[in-house]
């Protein structure tokens, strides 16, 4: 509540040429400079502050101007940030997302047609961005991963390594040889298991962003066949980790951004929320 009686305090009108100013506040300042010349000005003040800050503070529609400024306060130029690292992906990747985003979006409509409350609307809309940027971040994760390194496969990588371990083999070949081709066939060995483990990583992302289509599909059906509107659980357990790092390649401080971006505007949305109940 503490939020509510700020803002209202400090409400502010736009006045051409001037800008926003904080009448309110103003008022108070003025009541409490005439209350020098006359202390009845100091009570006269603290009255009509002490009426109209409640009024607005406790208006219903009040609060939904300030969580929304709120709201666009915190996540800032995020969505600048977030087309930024959508347009760091190819046309492909942008089409799945799009699809996705398409889908949510029919959710909503099918809310609103249902008359749903606006708090069960928003917090839907809340738990499908997080889907959305959940999805988004397996998109890039995938790119990153398919992009990175060389190309090549861990056939031609074992080929390689049996070829070594034959020519090993020779016994006419020089200690200095024996010791190059030794060493290289550690490095190759390693090189196998971190091209293993991309492709390992490549799989649990592809089955993730399939998860989080199934579950936008599934909320899709769910809205356009309950009669009455449920809230949307946007929690999805992931194969791949998405928390440790090192899936995101040089967007990784961008999507790092982001998260605290999201998680900040979450936080106002559920404080929001549980203010106004």
């Amino acid at each position: 509540m503490w939020r509510y009686l700020k803002a209202a305090f400090l409400v502010g009108v736009d006045v051409p040429a001037l800008g926003r100013l904080p009448v309110n506040a103003l008022a108070a300042a003025g009541f409490f400079i005439l209350g020098f010349g006359h202390p009845g000005f100091w009570f006269l003040g603290m009255a009509a502050e002490a009426a109209i800050v409640p009024a607005l503070a406790f208006n219903k529609r009040f609060q939904k101007v300030v969580d929304s400024e709120e709201f666009q306060a915190a996540t800032g130029d995020s969505q600048a940030k977030r087309n930024s690292l959508v347009q760091l992906l190819p046309s492909d990747y942008r089409r799945r997302l799009s699809d996705l985003e398409c889908k949510c979006n029919k959710v909503i409509e099918v809310y609103r047609n249902a008359q749903a409350e606006d708090y069960l609307i928003d917090t839907n809309r809340h738990a499908l961005q997080n889907l959305k940027w959940v999805y988004l971040k397996l998109l890039i994760a995938r790119y990153h991963l398919l992009t990175a390194g060389t190309e090549d496969t861990p056939e031609a990588l074992a080929k390689k390594i049996d070829t070594l371990q034959s020519e090993l083999k020779d016994t006419q070949d020089t200690p200095a040889l024996r010791q190059s081709r030794a060493a290289t066939l550690d490095i190759l060995r390693r090189r196998l298991a971190n091209v293993q483990r991309r492709e390992q990583s490549v799989e649990e992302v592809e089955s993730d962003l399939t998860r989080v289509e199934s579950q936008v599909d599934l909320i899709l059906d769910n809205a356009a066949m309950q009669g009455k509107p449920q809230t949307i659980a946007s929690d999805i357990e992931l194969a791949s980790d998405l928390v440790g790092g090192g899936l995101f390649g040089e967007a990784e401080s961008a999507v790092a951004d982001l998260d605290r971006d999201y998680s900040k505007s979450q936080n106002l949305g559920r404080s929001a929320a549980a203010e106004r109940s």
